[in-house]
Order: C-alpha cells, then structure tokens, then sequence
C-alpha cells in the first residue's frame, strides 16, 4: 500500500530531507509524463501511485506546476515527474498561466530516464497526430527513450481504429520495426470489443526471451490486437541503422508521428484498467542507481500544496470557463486534533460579486459540494479524518 502524504509541513520536510532507506542494489526510473492539456496525465499519475495527490479535472491545465511523485517497490524507486500540459505562449496568456507553465516540461525532460506520451484517443480531432509541443519536445531530446500510451481507450466504440491511430503516431515504426496491420483483424462489434487493451509493441517472435515475464503477455497482446513488425528486409525501418532519421525541432511543421517509440501501451487511466501492465514495465526498464527519497515518500510537494490543488479542481469543476482561473486561495487555518483529525479553513477570493454568488451557488449548494468532495479526496491522501471548510470574498 502506498504510504499517506505527511499531515503537517514540517513533517513532510523531515521525510524529504530523510536518508533513503535503500536496499544494497537500488535502482531508479524518472519518468516524465507529457502530453497535450487534459491528456489524462496526473490521472495516470494517480493510478500509478495508488493514492491522488495531483489535481485532476475535464478543464484544461488543472495542473500548474511541476510536481514529483515516488512509487517505491521492492528495490526499485520510481519517480514520476507530473508536468503542465504542453502549450504554447498564446493560448498561457489566454488562461493567466505563469511563464513556469511553458518551461516546466521542458525541465522534466531534462532530467528524465524514459518519457510516456499520452494521447487522449477519445479526442477524435487531435487523436491521429501528435501536437507541435509534443514533436518539438521529443524532437529537443530524441536520445530519451519514449513510449507511446494511447489512453481513455474505454471510450473508443469503435476499436479497430486503435490500430490507426498506432499507426499515424509511430509513422508505422515502433522499437525501429515496421507496423503491420493485419487483415485478419475481424472488424465485428464483438471482436473489437474483444481486442486487448495492452497492445504492448513486443519485438519480433522469433527473438522472444524464453521465460522472459512480459514475453506472453505481449505475444497475446501482439496477435490479439493485430499490430506486428515485418521482420523482412526491404521494409521500411527494418533495422535500427536505416532508421528514420531524428526529425530536427523546425521540422514537425508536417509530421504527425513519432517514429521512435519503443513501445505501445493502451489503457484506460480513470478506471485503471492496464495501468498495472504499464507499471511492471517501468519497474522492468529501470537502472541501478541509488534512490532519491526515503520510501514513506509519495511525493515533493507540501501538504498545503495538495490541499491548494485539490480544492482548486473542483472549483474548475463546477464553475464555467473562465471563472475559477480568477480565484485566489489563502488558508486561514491548518491544526491537528487530539485524535490526529485535520481542521483546515481555505478563504476564496474572487474579483467580482457575481462570481461570488456563482461559487457559492442556490442556498449554498456549490460551495458545499465542493468543501464535501475536496474533503473526502483530502481524506484519501492524508489517510486521516479532515474538515474542511471554505468560505468565499470579494477581493
């Protein structure tokens, strides 16, 4: 079971400035999650971890700032790195984000040891190429292994356009083999309903690893999904040494793929379906290093930050568009009871009137929801009783 998040600042900053408690041969995987805004990202990071921590909801860029979360498992730590979705300056400005908002990813990268791009393949306008930031990203740092994870797959009615949209955003080449898309796919509503999730990219038959743990599961995964590399010559990306060449940061202007993933996955984050397939494999690509954090680590940030973004994810929730991009939070107070329960009163203050009453919304309801289900999700995290309460002002 994961461990809870520290109740108090000073707690949280005794555990990160712990020794970690490594094992003799530790090792380590960073992991940097980008994608397009309101890919599923801190979702994924979420399930990964066992536990919310970061904020989640339908609006874009709930996630402002780059956080770390840490799942530790046998001798090997994994640390994600959950960053702001990839944008651009004009559409920061339209949504007041800071300027951290444009670096922050490209920070992440800097120090990751192997990148997941995720794309929302429910988004049928966006799902068959990957957008410029993400390009120009991985384009930035192309001798970062990636791996391509095609998410909300519970959503696609239609499943044979999995292989498709794979397709379009590896350029038909994964791990420098060529796609192929079988015929025998039947394209019936049953069979695709059928077609298995982990579409995990496995090399080609005749070199599987005898015993090796994920070998079956990928050779099932492999025929099921009707996703294979021709291993004969001739075809394109055969060999890693007539391998695409990387493309150069100005030139994505007409790409849509990325012909240097290693590997596929397709889950479903918000239900967790795939995800532990997805986890194992990470465990399997990590590194002898040491570890970075003591292992009752969940994460850098603090309590208080939690708390912040947990509360700001369900006024993005429940008000339209552009109003909760305007409230301030400021807590008032934090104690802890006799019994270890949390007392925490968060202030919101907002520019207008009218938007006071919107957040406070008919006879309370709003304001009441959100303190009840911010509250539950604190809970969660903490692992300890918490009342919250939150009150709304003018600025």
């Amino acid at each position: 079971h994961p461990p809870p998040v520290a109740t108090t600042k000073e707690e949280q900053k005794r555990l990160l400035e712990n020794r970690p408690d490594q094992p003799q041969d530790p090792k380590v995987l960073r992991i940097a999650i980008i994608g397009a805004p309101n890919a599923g990202k801190s979702t994924l990071s979420n399930q990964l971890l066992g536990r919310k921590i970061f904020p989640v909801s339908k609006k874009v860029h709930t996630t402002r700032c780059k956080a770390q979360g840490v799942i530790t498992h046998g001798d090997t730590q994994l640390i994600i790195l959950d960053t702001p979705g990839l944008t651009n300056p004009l559409k920061a400005k339209r949504h007041k984000l800071d300027e951290a908002m444009l670096t922050d990813p490209w920070d992440s990268m800097k120090h990751a040891d192997l990148v997941l791009v995720l794309v929302d393949v429910s988004d049928h306008w966006t799902r068959n190429s990957l957008s410029k930031e993400v390009l120009k990203c991985l384009s930035q740092f192309p001798h970062i292994p990636s791996v391509l994870v095609l998410n909300k797959v519970d959503i696609l009615k239609k499943k044979f356009l999995l292989l498709e949209i794979a397709t379009d955003l590896t350029e038909g080449i994964v791990n420098g083999k060529k796609l192929e898309v079988k015929s025998a796919v039947k394209q019936d509503s049953s069979s695709s309903a059928k077609l298995p999730l982990h579409a995990t990219q496995a090399s080609p038959p005749e070199s599987k690893v005898p015993g090796s743990p994920c070998g079956k599961e990928k050779n099932q995964a492999q025929e099921g999904s009707g996703l294979d590399k021709s291993s004969g010559a001739g075809g394109t990306g055969t060999g890693e040494a007539q391998g695409p060449k990387h493309h150069e940061p100005e030139d994505v202007k007409d790409v849509k793929g990325w012909p240097h993933f290693q590997e596929i996955f397709m889950l479903a984050a918000l239900r967790g379906e795939e995800v532990d397939t997805l986890k194992r494999y990470l465990l399997m690509q990590a590194k002898p290093g040491p570890w970075e954090f003591h292992s009752d680590v969940l994460t850098n940030q603090s309590p208080q930050e939690i708390c912040d973004n947990i509360i700001r994810e369900k006024v993005l929730e429940y008000l339209p568009l552009e109003v909760p991009y305007g409230v301030t939070q400021v807590t008032e107070t934090w104690e802890e009871g006799e019994c270890g329960e949390l007392f925490i009163m968060q202030s919101l203050l907002v520019p207008r009137e009218s938007h006071k009453r919107m957040l406070i919304g008919r006879g309370g309801k709003v304001i009441s929801r959100i303190a009840q289900e911010a509250g539950q999700d604190l809970m969660n995290a903490f692992l300890c009783d918490v009342c919250l309460k939150l009150k709304v002002e003018v600025k």
